[in-house]
């Protein structure tokens, strides 16, 4: 039998529990401005391997690891001139930078899936941050969900993915944006956009002072959210809905949703593409967890953070 679950409220005292539960080499999940992440030592090989054990996580897929400052990203990865002004412009908050690392990193190989390069984000959620600094680790921590699953935006929902696995789930309320990190890659010659996210992409480009290209779909997996099945629940899930079959829940967007007599959540019935992107998550986990035969989605602005939205819903629609 399992030990009772901690899902604890973020304290001074429960946060010093997990600092120093990492420091042990224990995962503990924590909340960050997007969603609940499972973390670890990100130069603790034993304690990395728990995280992907705890998600059933493809090896091949890299971890973003967590920082409090753009001080000590630039120890882990050499940023250059345009990451320093993507960091300035951004951090902390909801960006993640995709950078060479530095061979003295001491970071995991697994952390970085073998890779000379590294994904860093500075998070601007205040527990993150109380956790990054009490504990004086890099974190790596991905979603904390079982792998390819729906990301969790509350404590309730890391504890119905994950059980006891966690060593402790610090809860610090509903995620404020919903939605993961936008991932930018200046490893090249020229940034790359990996993963469409919680920063639109014009935000990235008014920095920059050029356009940025989307990453190629059969390029390799160097960032998390790449694998093309990904953010799914287990329900099949319909794009592009104009109409509600018998049988579905509907997943709406904007003032003109259609009649459905199952589960229905509208992720914004102004047609606001913030709201809907932090909606996204929690709406899918519920209707998920309704009971209806599938999903139908109704379709969503592909501008602004509406792009990141369509990135995942396509993505969790994908056949297994």
């Amino acid at each position: 039998m399992g030990r009772a679950m901690p899902v604890l409220p973020a304290t001074d005292e429960t946060i010093a529990r997990a600092a120093a539960a990492l420091a042990a080499g224990q995962i503990v999940a924590f909340p960050t401005e997007t969603v609940y992440g499972l973390g670890a030592n990100a130069r603790d090989s034993s304690a990395v391997a728990k995280v992907f054990a705890a998600k059933e996580r493809p090896r091949f897929n890299p971890l973003i690891v967590h920082v409090p400052d753009i001080a000590t990203a630039e120890t882990l990865a050499v940023l250059g001139t345009e990451a320093r002004a993507l960091a300035s412009a951004f951090w902390p908050g909801p960006l993640t930078i995709v950078a060479p690392k530095r061979p003295e990193s001491g970071i995991s190989d697994l952390v970085t899936a073998g890779l000379d390069t590294i994904a860093v984000r500075v998070p601007g959620h205040p527990v993150a941050q109380s956790l990054l600094q009490t504990s004086g680790l890099p974190i790596a921590a991905p979603s904390a969900n079982r792998s390819g699953r729906i990301s969790p935006t509350e404590a309730a929902h890391v504890e119905a993915e994950l059980g006891d696995i966690p060593a402790l789930i610090l809860d610090g309320g509903p995620c404020a944006r919903g939605l993961e990190s936008t991932v930018v890659s200046v490893a090249g010659t020229r940034p790359v956009l990996l993963r469409l996210g919680a920063v639109p992409r014009k935000e990235i480009e008014a920095v920059l002072g050029r356009p940025i290209a989307l990453a190629e779909e059969d390029a390799p997996v160097a960032s998390p959210g790449q694998l093309e099945r990904h953010y799914a629940p287990q329900t099949p899930l319909r794009l592009d809905a104009a109409t509600v079959e018998p049988g579905e829940a509907l997943l709406a967007f904007g003032p003109d949703a259609p009649e459905c007599e199952g589960p229905a959540i509208n992720l914004s019935a102004t047609g606001d593409l913030a709201e809907a992107a932090t909606k996204l998550f929690a709406a899918l986990r519920t209707l998920d967890e309704s009971g209806a035969r599938g999903i139908a989605a109704m379709p969503v602005p592909d501008e602004g953070l509406g792009e990141a939205i369509n990135d995942r819903l396509r993505r969790a629609a994908k056949a297994g």
